[in-house]
């Protein structure tokens, strides 16, 4: 395994195949070579240069000078009683990220991180509450799929870690075109989602450059109470998402979806429910609700009742919005949150 400490090394992984015939062309080495390191990255996910075979000698050394991969294994592994586990990576800088595998029996999801720490600051959301330190780069993103134990059983990718997506949509753009290019992973766009609080230049220029899934994290129906729990209301309006979102068709491959945590006694009842139906009238979409767990600091929002998620389930789905329940998992290890990043962020113990 490579070290990612070599500050006058760049990662080769990351890299589309655009750059790397620039990175062939700089080091003075056959244009066709670009096609091989991509193949021995994307498709074999070699760990070293020297593992190209199908280069000579000579041209590894050459690459080697000023390139690695780029990849790195989990520093810290906590595995849930329901079999997810939650990774803990550093990146490029020295940060630490985490990623969560959850297997199920039909597929297997690896929930990724595009930022560390976020500055959407929800009230609901761990990761908000670390303040924000900076991006993730394409290489620390697609590490976490690439070092993965589990990457060979992997079915589908979600970007709901840690970090706002659309606030550092160069590099997932340039992750998901990595995913599903023909020289890189040739995964199926329907394979990604994409989780958002819905950034307004993020989601047109996402809508119209990328074919993957898209969710948006909607929470309340309510302009005013939505805003309560996330800031970001103030400056794009679920409204006004609705209306840029009514303009594209989701009939057809591309997904989309709302993603609603239930807090008891706050966003909850038929009034929300119906605020909902009117809100997404006219759009193909789903809703997913779910659970809330408690969090460190965070007295004041509670889960809702099984009662209540089931009514509001049957509700939304009878007056026309598909609505499941999403299943809780890794609730022992907090595997929805930045609880282990944070501690190992602060030098705490959890």
């Amino acid at each position: 395994m490579e070290q990612m400490n070599t500050p006058l090394k760049t990662p080769l992984l990351g890299m589309t195949l655009t750059q790397l015939k620039e990175v062939v062309a700089q080091a003075g080495l056959p244009a066709f070579t670009a096609k091989q390191i991509a193949g021995w990255i994307y498709d074999k996910k070699v760990r070293t240069i020297d593992e190209m075979t199908n280069i000579s000698v000579r041209n590894r050394e050459k690459l080697s000078e000023k390139y690695i991969i780029g990849c790195t294994e989990p520093v810290e592994a906590q595995r849930s009683v329901d079999g997810t586990v939650k990774y803990l990576y550093q990146t490029l800088k020295g940060d630490y990220i985490e990623t969560v595998f959850i297997p199920e029996a039909d597929r297997a999801t690896l929930c990724v991180s595009s930022q560390v720490g976020c500055k959407m600051n929800c009230r609901f959301c761990m990761t908000g509450k670390q303040g924000f330190s900076g991006n993730l780069t394409v290489t620390d993103i697609l590490n976490q799929l690439y070092s993965l134990p589990e990457r060979d059983l992997l079915t589908n990718v979600v970007f709901m870690g840690q970090g706002e997506p659309f606030d550092n949509l160069d590099a997932v753009l340039q992750a998901t075109e990595l995913l599903t290019a023909d020289y890189g992973y040739a995964w199926s766009p329907k394979r990604i989602t994409v989780s958002s609080v819905g950034l307004k230049k993020g989601l047109k220029r996402f809508l119209d450059e990328s074919d993957c899934h898209l969710a948006i994290s909607l929470h309340n129906p309510f302009p005013a109470e939505r805003a309560a729990v996330m800031p970001a209301e103030k400056s794009f309006s679920i409204t006004e998402i609705t209306d840029l979102l009514r303009q594209y068709d989701f009939s057809h491959q591309r997904r989309l979806s709302f993603e609603y945590i239930v807090f008891g006694g706050v966003n909850d009842s038929q009034r929300h429910a119906r605020e909902l139906i009117r809100l997404l009238r006219g759009l193909d979409c789903r809703i997913n609700l779910i659970r809330f767990h408690q969090i460190p600091g965070v007295d004041e929002l509670k889960g809702a009742s099984e009662e209540t998620m089931l009514y509001l389930r049957d509700y939304l789905t009878r007056h026309g919005i598909f609505t499941t329940i999403r299943a809780s998992r890794g609730e022992d290890i907090f595997a929805a949150c930045g609880l282990l990043s944070t501690a190992k962020q602060q030098g705490i113990e959890i």
